[in-house]
């Protein structure tokens, strides 16, 4: 017969095998652990179901509609562009200032929209400076969780962690009660980044255009349409070129005229120079249906005719939280909705070419795509939105700067964290306040306030805090935490620190923060309460190891972003992030007693 705490252990296995094979998203994973502990019998409907109205996951929904109104101000965007000559004279000096703008950033903000605001303009830093962009990427994913870990709300873990606290009858952290063991790490992780980042980072080249950076050459070609029954006349949806051969039909050239990413219904005649993309095998079997322009009879290799005056290159990182995650470019309608065709897709270290429109893609794919001009200025318009599906990584422009706005909701943020501080209200209420003040002042409207959610991340914070209620009412953390205090309690609280920090950081390599923090922040009140001590210490060494994901590109979602952008390798993480991981390991174990009284 499954014991409660088994159905428990079996959940909680089956969650980490989906969060690391991410079969399916992290918030459709969160809903079949509920179902899953609800149908077991492990936890009842209303436990179940009381995440949803938990003091972290409301604070979470209503600190992303402040970040959003703040972003809004373009703030982030005027700082980082001033930030651009300062890497010409002293780049050492200015990385370890854009460490700092960006950990302090964070600490406030919801770390993935700083990096979405911050990688573009490290592209351009990057170009001016002449430095390889290599160089800046990882620091910039690393600065965000080095302020992450310096408040209650600089990440959603650390709401979370409060959360399961409050729910097994203890005090919640306070707006700053991470802050010390934050600050050390900050100042630490910097020095190292400043100091190391620069010969532990690949110096990569980048090719110099688009072109021979996606490898384009060989799946780019320049056809004529001839009297063929089967192609003069017919509209580019009924056209074997579409149906039977999956091309895409980029440009239309017909006499002095120029048809730009041509809709289906556009209708092709004889003498039409088509600019398609597809297969290359495909491209040369084409030889019985179409005479191809090149004098050798090959594919025409496009060079830099393929950015016209009509129609602009663009790269589009897929954000962590985007609709695209998990779906295909079919799926979303990528060329009508965004007027745009896909021309290769990097995923990790591969470029792909093929079947684009049936990859399935994840976060920090880099799409690039060729776009009618006049709707560059739209893509960058959804760029800037809170729940943007992607970045411009070639995108030049800045948001405007509202700096009457930035002070006003600037005050409203601090004055939001004074009255949690302060405990004149919950933090909860104090964000939903500040919220309730931005509606009104119509700084953001509803509308955009629910756009600025991240449902996904609500419905996981839900389901975390319902698996770490399963684990307290099966006694799986009891017995777990026996496991882990056994013997090693033995040799002192260091040394159950650095076990339990261990323990956090290579599980919160595989799967989700949120994830590994609900499952071992029971497991750290449980070892807390079985050898007689305050429980804060242990919270606080889960918090810091659950966010400190510096081995992996996959690890945190904020090092996915960066990872295509920079065209990095899995290793180059390992390389720079082995050390680093093993210093603040050393670091918390040595810290947290002192600054935490254990």
């Amino acid at each position: 017969m499954l014991t409660p705490a088994i159905i428990t252990l079996l959940v909680a296995l089956g969650a980490v095998i989906l969060f690391v094979t991410e079969w399916l998203s992290v918030d459709l994973i969160a809903m079949l652990i509920v179902v899953a502990l609800v149908v077991g019998g492990v936890i009842s409907p209303q436990e179940g179901l009381a995440g949803f109205s938990n003091d972290a996951t409301l604070t979470v929904a209503f600190m992303f509609v402040l970040s959003a109104a703040l972003l809004k101000t373009g703030a982030l965007q005027q700082i980082a562009g001033t930030m651009a000559m300062g890497f010409r004279r002293r780049p050492r000096r200015s990385l370890f200032q854009l460490i700092l703008v960006v950990a302090f950033s964070s600490a406030f903000i919801n770390n993935t929209p700083v990096v979405a605001v911050f990688i573009p303009v490290i592209i351009r830093i990057a170009a001016t400076a002449k430095i390889r962009p290599s160089k800046l990427l990882i620091p910039l994913s690393y600065a965000s969780i080095f302020g992450g870990l310096c408040t209650l709300i600089g990440t959603s873990t650390n709401i979370l962690i409060s959360g399961v606290a409050t729910t097994h009858g203890l005090a919640g952290l306070d707006m700053f009660t991470i802050t010390p063991i934050g600050l050390v790490l900050l100042g630490i992780g910097a020095m190292y980044l400043t100091y190391f980042s620069s010969r532990l980072l690949p110096d990569r080249e980048t090719e110099g255009n688009l072109e021979d950076k996606f490898s384009l050459h060989d799946y780019l070609a320049e056809i004529v349409i001839l009297n063929h029954p089967d192609l003069a006349g017919k509209r580019i949806m009924d056209s074997p070129l579409v149906r039977e051969l999956d091309m895409d039909i980029i440009e239309v050239r017909r006499e002095n005229q120029s048809f730009v990413l041509p809709p289906g219904d556009f209708r092709l005649v004889m003498g039409d120079t088509l600019k398609v993309r597809c297969d290359r095998k495909k491209i040369l079997g084409l030889k019985d249906w179409v005479r191809l322009v090149d004098n050798s009879g090959s594919v025409r290799v496009m060079g830099t005719g393929l950015e016209r005056d009509n129609s602009s290159l663009v790269e589009m990182v897929v954000t962590p939280n985007s609709e695209f995650v998990g779906k295909t470019l079919r799926e979303v309608d990528f060329r009508r909705s965004y007027r745009a065709v896909p021309l290769a897709i990097r995923q990790r270290e591969e470029t792909l070419h093929e079947h684009l429109y049936r990859l399935q893609l994840t976060p920090g794919d880099v799409i690039l795509a060729e776009v009618k001009s006049h709707y560059v200025s739209e893509l960058q318009h959804i760029e800037q939105e809170q729940d943007s599906p992607f970045i411009l990584l070639s995108s030049d422009t800045i948001a405007d700067f509202h700096r009457g706005r930035f002070y006003f909701v600037s005050a409203l943020i601090l004055g939001v964290i004074t009255i949690a501080t302060l405990g004149l209200l919950p933090i909860s209420i104090a964000a939903l306040l500040g919220v309730c003040v931005l509606v009104l002042a119509r700084t953001i409207n509803m509308s955009e306030a629910y756009e600025a959610i991240d449902w996904k991340i609500v419905f996981l914070l839900a389901g975390a805090l319902s698996l770490g209620r399963a684990m307290s009412n099966s006694g799986l953390d009891d017995t777990v935490a026996a496991l882990l205090t056994g013997r090693i309690f033995e040799w002192g609280p260091y040394a159950l620190i650095a076990a339990l920090y261990l323990s956090t950081t290579l599980l919160t390599e595989v799967m989700s923060n949120n994830a590994t923090a609900a499952l071992l922040a029971p497991v750290a009140i449980a070892a807390a309460e079985q050898v007689g001590i305050d429980p804060l210490p242990l919270l606080v060494t889960v918090a810091v190891a659950a966010s400190a994901s510096f081995l992996t590109p996959v690890g945190y979602q904020t090092n996915a972003m960066v990872y295509s952008a920079g065209r990095y390798k899995f290793m180059d993480f390992t390389r720079i992030g082995a050390p680093l991981s093993l210093i603040f390991w050393v670091v918390t174990t040595l810290a947290v007693p002192l600054l935490f009284g254990l």
